[in-house]
């Protein structure tokens, strides 16, 4: 599998990983920090990222796929901010706590510890695969197939 891997941020109370799977599809908006929307603006459809759930929980809970690369993001006209659309592919078995990755000597240059303020950091692919391991979580075989979906969140 080629690609990039990622990881995004939410507080689960604005949009968590649970409401995505409800809703199919999002619209990845409203960041603001200028190193996040570059990530944002690095993505690739079919890029895969982990969905973390920030300040309560404080713990990788799903995987996403990009299924839209990055285009203006519609919650701020006329500024230079961009979006991604996410659809959802799988829930971990074993949610990955902060703590867990803060403890792992594997994992200890990981952007989302070096990186902590951005909500969208990359990750690289033996992260990606040790976070796997510790998720006790298997990529399904058709997790970079784009979905159809047409909901859309507004996270402003």
């Amino acid at each position: 599998m080629s690609g990039q891997y990622w990881l995004m941020k939410s507080e689960p109370f604005k949009y968590s990983f649970g409401q995505l799977q409800k809703d199919g599809r999002t619209t990845w908006d409203g960041v603001r920090n200028f190193e996040a929307r570059n990530n944002l603006r690095g993505m690739k459809e079919g890029d895969l990222a982990f969905f973390y759930h920030s300040n309560e929980g404080k713990e990788i809970v799903g995987i996403v796929r990009v299924a839209r690369e990055a285009y203006p993001d519609p919650t701020a006209p006329g500024e230079d901010w961009s979006v991604v659309d996410i659809v959802p592919v799988a829930p971990l078995k074993a949610h990955v706590a902060l703590d867990v990755i803060k403890s792992d000597p594997l994992l200890a240059d990981i952007a989302l510890l070096k990186r902590s303020r951005l909500s969208v950091v990359p990750v690289s692919k033996p992260h990606f695969d040790h976070l796997l391991e510790l998720a006790k979580t298997k990529l399904p075989a058709a997790a970079k197939t784009p979905k159809k979906a047409a909901s859309a969140r507004d996270k402003s």
